[in-house]
């Protein structure tokens, strides 16, 4: 059985990526980074698996749809 997906922090992602905070929101803007999801009404994060899938390649990352295939 397969580890739960984690929901990591802003913080988590600074450090993880090397991105600044400016670089990760636009390039969510662009779609070249995994948006955020909503986990309260004032917070968001991000699932640590599409971080580690950016991170293993930045430069042809695409989002999941929603049946998992990648755009």
């Amino acid at each position: 059985m397969p580890a739960p997906d984690r929901i990591v922090r802003l913080n988590t992602v600074l450090s993880r990526t090397g991105l600044s905070r400016s670089t990760i929101y636009r390039k969510i803007a662009e779609g070249t980074f995994p948006a955020q999801i909503r986990i309260s009404i004032n917070g968001a994060g991000w699932r640590e698996s599409d971080i580690d899938r950016w991170i293993e390649d930045p430069v042809s990352w695409r989002p999941r749809r929603e049946n998992g295939d990648v755009r």
